[in-house]
């Protein structure tokens, strides 16, 4: 059978009745939990995330959790709106632009910022992005792009000590937001649910001990496309189902590809099902519609990130294992 985009057909129903049923086990049954709490971001995997949670459980045992900072799109929280309404939940807003400033988040990325353009300061926005996986093999070097107020960009080579610098002081947003999602899950005695898909557990693309930490993960299972489709089933606002991934992290518009994927999230959800499951890239080159060539580029990339990745799946290491508590 010829490899196509087929591979990724879900029936949405029963992947819909699935997932609710195990998250009602888990949250329930094996966590001992009364309800759930849903960081919600605008995105399309927190959106479905939460309408599967109210399958699960209800809507009076959902709670949305906005949690904007400085440089949070305006969009992130007029769809996380959009979407709590639509689907009837309680929600609180929570600015966590005070904590992860007092943290020195803002100060400390503005430095690692200006190691490369020392008249970054008020006023200026910044990102950094990868090049494409498919112009030609490409190491993980990332790129800092800046804006000045009068929208004048400029674009530099990251050193790897400021890169550093500056992940580790935007992590500060992620692990802060954890942290308020658990306090709210505290005083409830709710779970907290995880929202990576597929895609975004695999290859490592979460903050450990932030985006990275949860109760349950409903979604790890299913590829990027397929949140799409559940969502349309589930009856997202079609204002989230249109909108393209996004990493709301840094000041200046960013899409995931940009930042860590380096491809459509459609080519990567197939050539990841690919690598998978063992296809040859001269079958998924067609299908995704690029080349025999880049298909393995990316299927190295695939290899590369899981390994310099795998740090962050880890449990804490200990010197001596411990019996596990009876269930």
């Amino acid at each position: 059978m010829l490899f196509s985009k087929d591979v990724l057909e879900i029936d949405r129903e029963v992947v819909a009745r699935e997932i609710a049923d195990s998250v009602r086990a888990q949250v329930m049954g094996t966590l001992k939990r009364r309800g759930a709490v849903v960081g919600l971001s605008g995105g399309i995997d927190s959106s479905v995330v939460a309408a599967l949670a109210v399958r699960a459980l209800g809507k009076e045992k959902v709670l949305g959790v906005f949690m904007p900072e400085r440089d949070s799109s305006g969009d992130s929280l007029r769809l996380g709106r959009l979407l709590a309404e639509s689907l009837g939940i309680d929600t609180v807003l929570e600015d966590i632009a005070p904590t992860v400033e007092a943290a020195g988040c803002y100060r400390r990325q503005d430095e690692a910022v200006r190691t490369a353009f020392p008249e970054y300061g008020p006023g200026y926005k910044c990102k950094i992005t990868l090049p494409s996986l498919l112009e030609s093999e490409r190491l993980n070097v990332f790129q800092l792009t800046i804006q000045s107020p009068s929208g004048e960009t400029k674009t530099s080579r990251m050193g790897l000590a400021p890169f550093l610098q500056l992940v580790a002081a935007t992590n500060f947003k992620q692990r802060v937001r954890k942290m308020m999602e658990y306090y709210h899950a505290d005083r409830l005695n709710y779970a907290v649910s995880g929202t990576p898909n597929r895609l975004e557990y695999d290859q490592g693309f979460f903050v450990k001990q932030g985006d990275g930490a949860a109760d349950f993960k409903p979604i790890a299972h299913l590829y990027k496309t397929q949140v799409y489709a559940l969502a349309a089933h589930l009856g997202v606002p079609a204002e989230i189902c249109s909108r393209p991934p996004t990493t709301d992290t840094y000041s200046m518009p960013q899409t995931q590809e940009e930042f860590y994927f380096a491809l459509p999230y459609d080519k990567m959800d197939l050539c990841l099902y690919g690598k998978n499951h063992g296809v040859a890239a001269p079958e998924v080159a067609p299908a995704v519609g690029i080349t025999a060539e880049q298909v393995e580029r990316i299927y190295k990339d695939i290899d590369r990130k899981r390994m310099t990745t795998r740090y962050l799946h880890a449990r804490p290491l200990l010197v001596h294992d411990v019996a596990e508590i009876a269930k």
